[in-house]
């Protein structure tokens, strides 16, 4: 990869065409088959785009440069104007395929991956054996701050991570079993968890599975420090009797080191399944055991994709192919329905919802819309969905394109829109979506031009039917009080510079900031124990106060 250029483009909808608010687009030119993973929201609302790639021998390289013939890790920091802060490779000897990156909370991002490589070039510890999860810790600016390989004889592969309320990480993956291996699964295909402390220290393993094959594909943080994973699940239950069912089965090994003290805890699958794949549901605990499981299905295959965090429950999605069957209660209308369910904190089912755009809907992000209400809590107004449609036998004139799709917080559709670049590929598939706090929407996905050569395409909307749902406000500081580093956020839209103002509670002013950015940085290292006031003026006259605490 190695050409950006800034494009405008026109969104449709399903009612017709319209001109869009279009804040940028970027094309991120490849002449490989590159893989885009995500994109990350970062705390100053930047944006990280990452994914796999195979480095371009021309004019990135400088001499020395570390460069193998294989997928290496590849990370792209946008700033709030959709510009190139930085561009970091992470490279092995042979294949290595960055699946998941989370923001930590204090501005970095941990990464993780599957790497089928030994010890060399970027890689710090030699290979376990088969494809390893390969972990690296880095800082805002991309700098390697820690790295680790966990391990075993087994392969195994990394798809998700979250950080904790402790500060530690949750790592969620798969393996699958091999002979003489110290990793023992239930099925063909497992699902692995694995907890570490904030300076990659394991602290405890989790085996999940049943007689088939099981694959994570989602884990998100829930309010009480423990996780939600979505499982896409063709297994049956584990019977096991009351005693194993109570004691928890454990191994006396690690996956990264079979001498490591902390073993590995098994819990067999408890539910059967209804048809041949089926949504698995796991909540954990904030110390990474089983509170409570449910699988959902009917009896074809439906394939789940994404979560989200809702005020009283959870939001669960994906692909269906089954009719009414099972505890599937919706009927499917054509070749891949998107199915959503949502659960209550207890994983109670409280509604389900089936929509369609024809041919194989794909769904591959999900944000839902939240506000605040009198008495100050959060309550949840609305869910947003992206994805792609795939054709299946042939093209109508949005397959192969983004779409978006708006429900109400009950999941009826307010509307759906199809998202097109200004020079139209053949195929153009969505792999995330993020709604930002002031109702802005960041879609990334591949488009590509030839069979091969999959581009990276970032587009960020200022979208005003999303707009007039979010809470607005016109400044915000966080974290609020602080002792190193604060954001300040302000919640003019339009405004093309401000100065940010600190002044102590004698009105003397300690800093001056200038900023084209919705979201600065400062540095309140230097400042004594109290409060602060900060202020923000714009280049269109309009003020805002806020009082800052530095703990």
């Amino acid at each position: 990869m190695k050409k950006i250029s800034l494009s405008a483009f026109i969104l449709c909808t399903a009612l017709g065409i319209h001109a869009q608010e279009v804040v940028w687009q970027k094309d991120i030119k490849s002449s490989t088959q590159d893989f885009l993973s995500q994109v990350i929201t970062t705390i100053d609302q930047q944006y990280l785009i990452t994914g796999s790639s195979i480095q371009s021998g021309s004019g990135k390289l400088e001499a020395g440069s570390k460069q193998n013939n294989g997928y290496d890790f590849h990370l792209i920091k946008l700033n709030q104007q959709g510009e190139e802060v930085w561009e970091k490779y992470f490279s092995g000897q042979n294949h290595d395929y960055l699946s998941a990156t989370v923001t930590t909370q204090d501005g970095g991002f941990l990464l993780a991956g599957t790497s089928y490589s030994g010890k060399g070039l970027d890689k710090k510890e030699d290979s376990k054996g088969g494809s390893d999860i390969w972990l690296i810790r880095i800082n805002e600016f991309g700098d390697e701050l820690w790295q680790k390989t966990l391990g075993s004889s087994s392969d195994e592969e990394a798809r998700a991570v979250i950080q904790t309320t402790d500060l530690g990480f949750f790592v969620a993956g798969s393996f699958v079993s091999a002979q003489n291996s110290q990793m023992k699964g239930y099925g063909s295909k497992d699902v692995l968890i694995t907890r570490i402390d904030k300076n990659g220290k394991e602290l405890s393993q989790l085996i999940l599975g049943g007689k088939g094959l099981d694959e994570v594909e989602k884990m998100i943080p829930t309010k009480d420090g423990g996780a939600l994973l979505g499982i896409y699940s063709r297994s049956s239950e584990v019977r096991v009797s009351g005693s194993e069912k109570g004691s928890g089965m454990r191994d006396a090994g690690s996956v990264s080191d079979v001498k490591n003290p902390n073993p590995v805890s098994r819990t067999p699958k408890q539910t059967e399944n209804f048809g041949e794949g089926d949504y698995w549901i796991v909540k954990l605990d904030k110390n990474g055991k089983v509170e409570w499981e449910k699988n959902f299905g009917g009896k074809g295959d439906d394939h789940i994709r994404t979560l989200a965090l809702t005020s009283n429950g959870f939001i669960i999605g994906g692909e269906s192919r089954s009719e009414r069957s099972g505890n599937k209660t919706v009927g499917l209308e054509e070749g891949t329905d998107l199915w959503l369910i949502s659960l209550n904190e207890r994983g109670d089912e409280q509604w389900q919802k089936s929509y369609n755009f024809k041919n194989r809907d794909i769904l591959m992000g999900m944000s839902v819309v939240s506000g605040k209400q009198e008495d100050g809590s959060s309550k949840s107004k609305g869910i947003l969905l992206g994805g792609y449609t795939q054709a299946e036998g042939r093209m109508q004139t949005d397959d192969e394109t983004f779409w978006m799709l708006y429900l109400d917080q009950n999941g009826n559709e307010q509307w759906r829109k199809h998202v097109k670049g200004e020079s139209r590929q053949k195929e153009e598939r969505l792999s995330d979506l993020k709604l930002n706090r002031d109702g802005s929407i960041v879609l990334a996905g591949t488009s590509a031009e030839e069979l091969g050569k999959e581009n990276w395409k970032i587009v960020k909307l200022g979208d005003k039917q999303v707009d007039q749902l979010i809470e607005k406000f016109d400044i915000k500081i966080y974290p609020n009080p602080v002792s190193d580093y604060a954001y300040v956020e302000i919640g003019f839209n339009d405004f093309k510079q401000a100065d940010i103002l600190l002044y102590d509670m004698s009105g003397r002013q300690l800093q001056s900031i200038k900023t084209k950015n919705k979201v600065t940085k400062i540095n309140t290292q230097a400042l004594v124990q109290g409060a602060y006031l900060v202020t923000v003026k714009t280049d269109n006259n309009r003020t805002a106060n806020a009082k800052l605490i530095k703990k």
